[in-house]
């Protein structure tokens, strides 16, 4: 099959961009021709078109920019009649804005599909819009983010392919930054974003020290492309409020959270809901006891108690409750990591991943989904 996938931006800011890249940093023995469409700069494509991939990036600008949508739903349309891919995969719900009235235009709307990469709420004018274009298929994270789509209107098919990370290089080592001994790191990894709940954190482990109950939270991301930059830049003042600075360490933006991973003891994903959380796949897959909240994608995978812990919510009180189990047992985030990662190593990895799409791809394509 030749595939075109549309892609929002240029750069590698989260799930959604991790997602695309577990399917492309894969070996090519899917027979499958893959092309890619950016619409916004970054160094990314660049990265790409090095890698071998045919990549194209069209600054689409912003929606309420008409001439500028015309524009590139027109360019969008040219390159589909010269290309003739079999599908055409809009990877997000913006993306399917322009990639469905480009492929309409062009006589082809019947190759469509388009990936959710959230859990849509009823009322957001993006993900009403995008289910009302055409579209074959709509792919989805988690059973969660089926779920919300289903409320949308009209009802479209929708496939949950769960997704997959890498298994780790044995030969990266940790990362070399100075944390103290002798009491266990809880590390978040993400963007500093309000949904991602690094503040809720800070709050959680400032409830866990009342309790005498110590532990060094590390906190890996950064300020991503300025998305956040009054959230990101009130997260040390917090931390001083609530007399955890000498607690708490802040990397910043790095290239690769793994080798900070490896230096930690539990993980947690604070996001509320979160739609899969493709982090907590990257934790479980280096052996450690992860903590997630129980709503979204994560309850899809973390067995409570078994392969990781169960937030009941995203709150400070209920985080805390979380992982103070695991700060008390060495024994019990030893036996959790790895009950973890034997189930990331069965049906996890990236290359699981990938047999589960193209399998998916296949059956859309012939018609037998």
């Amino acid at each position: 099959m030749r595939i075109l996938i549309t892609v929002p931006w240029g750069e590698r800011l989260g799930g959604a961009e991790a997602m695309l890249a577990s399917i492309l940093d894969g070996p090519r023995d899917h027979g499958h021709e893959i092309e890619l469409v950016f619409l916004g700069p970054g160094p990314w494509p660049a990265e790409l078109a090095a890698a071998g991939y045919r990549t194209t990036v069209i600054e689409a600008g912003r929606l309420r920019h008409v001439h500028r949508t015309v524009a590139t739903v027109a360019r969008l349309a040219s390159m589909m009649r010269r290309r003739q891919p079999d599908l055409i995969l809009n990877w997000s719900a913006k993306t399917h804005l322009y990639g469905a009235a480009a492929a309409a235009l062009a006589g082809m709307a019947d190759r469509l599909l388009w990936w959710q990469q959230a859990i849509p709420p009823r009322t957001g004018w993006l993900d009403r819009t995008a289910t009302r274009l055409p579209a074959r298929a709509i792919l989805c994270y988690s059973q969660a983010a089926a779920k919300a789509q289903a409320q949308l209107a009209p009802l479209r098919p929708t496939f949950v392919i769960h997704a997959g990370a890498p298994v780790p290089d044995p030969t990266s080592g940790p990362a070399d930054i100075d944390l103290p001994a002798g009491v266990p790191v809880v590390g978040l990894v993400g963007r500093l974003q309000p949904w991602k709940g690094q503040d809720r954190m800070l709050q959680a482990q400032a409830l866990l020290k009342q309790r005498g109950l110590d532990m060094h939270l590390l906190i890996v991301g950064g300020d991503s492309y300025g998305l956040s930059p009054q959230y990101a830049s009130s997260l040390p003042a917090l931390a001083e409020r609530l007399g955890l600075v000498d607690d708490v360490t802040m990397t910043g933006e790095v290239p690769d959270a793994g080798p900070y991973m490896q230096r930690m003891d539990i993980l947690v994903n604070a996001s509320d809901p979160e739609p899969f959380g493709i982090v907590i796949l990257e934790g479980m897959a280096r052996e450690l006891a992860v903590v997630a909240v129980n709503s979204g994608g994560p309850a899809e995978f973390v067995n409570d108690g078994a392969t990781g812990v169960l937030a009941r919510s995203g709150s400070p009180q209920d985080l805390a409750d979380a992982i103070a189990p695991l700060l008390q047992s060495s024994q019990m985030r030893a036996t959790l990591g790895a009950t973890a990662k034997e189930l990331f190593m069965r049906n996890y990895t990236d290359a699981a991943m990938r047999q589960r799409l193209f399998e998916r791809l296949e059956a859309i394509a012939a018609g037998q989904a």
